[in-house]
């Protein structure tokens, strides 16, 4: 049995795998259980060409202290945003509940974080993902979550 947050609004879901697997798949019907999900699943349908796709993720426990989204225009760090959910849910998402703190992009609460990610990590990310030849988008963010330790 998988038990299961949504992130859109921090509700509950209990399902089994097969369930799981089939409201992937197929969406809503008889073999996929009842969902009160928003979504109509289907996340697969079409296959990559369409655009389907599921996200293997680590949960990172320390969500609940929420995260911190850097709000980038090229590789000029412009503001950043500490989103920390609603209590008892996981999810930042705007509409949550989520209580969200607004910094400059020198906030000194942040330094360490901002120069590692700015001056070292930065100029690995297009390579990492197979784009060493494009650059930067013009407009991204990145989240930043706690490590368990």
């Amino acid at each position: 049995v998988l038990d299961m947050m949504e992130a859109n609004d921090n509700h509950a879901e209990e399902h089994t795998v097969a369930e799981f697997v089939e409201f992937c798949v197929n969406g809503r019907n008889t073999k996929s259980g009842t969902w009160t999900s928003q979504g109509d699943g289907k996340y697969l349908e079409g296959g990559k060409a369409a655009g389907g796709q599921l996200v293997d993720q680590r949960f990172c426990p320390r969500i609940v202290e929420g995260e911190l989204r850097y709000n980038m225009a090229g590789d000029s760090l412009v503001g950043i945003i500490h989103k920390k959910p609603k209590l008892g849910g996981i999810s930042a998402v705007s509409g949550t509940g989520s209580i969200y703190t607004f910094y400059g992009p020198e906030e000194i609460k942040f330094q360490n974080l901002t120069d590692n990610f700015l001056k070292r990590d930065m100029a690995k990310i297009m390579p990492s993902i197979g784009l060493e030849r494009e650059p930067i988008p013009l407009w991204w963010t990145t989240d930043f979550i706690n490590a368990s330790p």
